[in-house]
């Protein structure tokens, strides 16, 4: 049986105030082309389907386009993430159809979507983002105990249950998804902290037990190891960068395939990339030379290392780079003390003020800049003098 996962779409979210939603769209069909390729059993997503609780019309727009276009063709389960809102993300599971299963309920968590394609049967288990003050009043152990406040301790109530259910089902391959910071993931920038309620990371070892664990939540495609097990733990990462620090992540749909014995098998399908995300860093004469040109049509984050700020600096860098994000002007700083000047009432204004401008330039106060602080000196002077009569 062949199944796709994928994670942490974020449908409305912007780059660096970039609209994402045609890339978004993008990634969309080329989900269903691989569904069509390959003759997936599912689609999985799981969790931050939405970048916010309450997304815009137009981000609903993109979800439901591709709900409808996929579900034709596959079934598609999804689990709500740390952004979504689970009650507004599962609204209507129950009326939708028999191919699109949101599994967002907690008291539900051990009721997995069964696939069967003949020669192969695969339980199919969501856990919502669970947090550990909500969740831990609903994951009550036999004797009526709560687990500990935090994600451990919930997701561990929650396997207990996946596990309990799995056990009475016999010869069945077994999934979960689960969003969550697993402890050995690696994260980027672009990740909300989980830690608002307990504590934020999960040791991979609660996964144990089953045949693989798909999981969103980091950005990066990755596998988890879950040690003393067999079972097979990956982010699949999002389908599109967002934000810079995401530039070197191989952006990819993850097809897994299970046989009726033996490990998993993944392979990872490259998403389409709408632009590269590269940084340029030095003096304005290196940016604007041809050694940037391969960069031309890159979205880019410049930092600008002259030792004063440039004239027409931003006109410029956005003549050349029509798609740059991020442009910031950071003179890099000599060899300095390590401490800033001491100033005492007894200085002269003046000196304190041409101090403060030899410590952050690394190098002493031009003549012009000496005489725009005096002028400015003598300027407040005279206002003050002016305010006094």
């Amino acid at each position: 049986m062949k199944i796709l996962h994928t994670s942490d779409w974020h449908l409305g979210r912007t780059l660096h105030g970039t609209d994402m939603h045609e890339h978004q769209r993008a990634f969309v069909d080329h989900l269903v082309e691989l569904v069509q390729e390959h003759e997936v059993a599912a689609v999985l997503i799981s969790g931050d389907v939405y970048d916010r609780a309450i997304p815009a019309v137009e981000t609903v727009r993109v979800l439901e386009d591709a709900l409808g276009r996929l579900s034709r063709l596959t079934t598609v389960i999804i689990t709500p993430g740390n952004h979504d809102s689970a009650v507004r993300l599962g609204f209507g599971a129950e009326l939708m159809r028999d191919s699109v299963r949101i599994l967002a309920s907690v008291p539900d968590l051990d009721r997995p979507v069964v696939l069967d394609d003949g020669a192969v049967q695969v339980a199919v288990y969501g856990l919502p983002y669970l947090d550990p003050e909500t969740a831990r009043a609903v994951l009550l152990d036999e004797a009526g105990e709560r687990p500990a406040r935090s994600h451990e301790g919930v997701i561990s109530a929650a396997m207990r249950r996946v596990t309990d259910d799995l056990a009475t089902r016999g010869a069945v391959r077994s999934i979960v998804m689960a969003h969550a910071f697993v402890v050995g993931g690696e994260p980027s920038d672009s990740e909300r902290d989980l830690s608002v309620g307990g504590v934020q990371s999960v040791p991979s070892g609660v996964f144990g037990g089953v045949d693989y664990v798909a999981l969103g939540h980091l950005h990066g495609p990755q596998v988890v190891p879950v040690p003393g097990s067999a079972t097979v733990a990956r982010y699949s990462g999002s389908p599109l960068a967002y934000s810079f620090s995401e530039r070197s992540h191989r952006k990819s749909t993850v097809l897994l395939e299970l046989a009726p014995d033996g490990p998993p098998s993944v392979t990872l399908l490259d998403a389409p990339v709408p632009r590269r995300l590269t940084e340029i860093r030095g003096e304005l004469s290196h940016v604007l030379s041809s050694q940037t040109d391969a960069h031309l049509d890159d979205w880019v984050k410049i930092t600008v290392t002259d030792p004063t700020y440039p004239p027409d600096m931003h006109a410029l860098v956005r003549a050349r780079f029509p798609h740059v994000l991020h442009l910031t002007h950071e003179p890099i700083a000599g060899e300095r003390s390590g401490a800033a000047p001491v100033v005492t009432e007894a200085m002269q204004p003046t000196r304190v003020a041409a101090d403060f401008v030899e410590f952050v330039t690394s190098s002493p106060a031009s003549e012009v800049e000496l005489e725009v602080i005096q002028q400015a000196y003598d300027a407040v002077r005279a206002a003050a003098v002016k305010a006094d009569r």
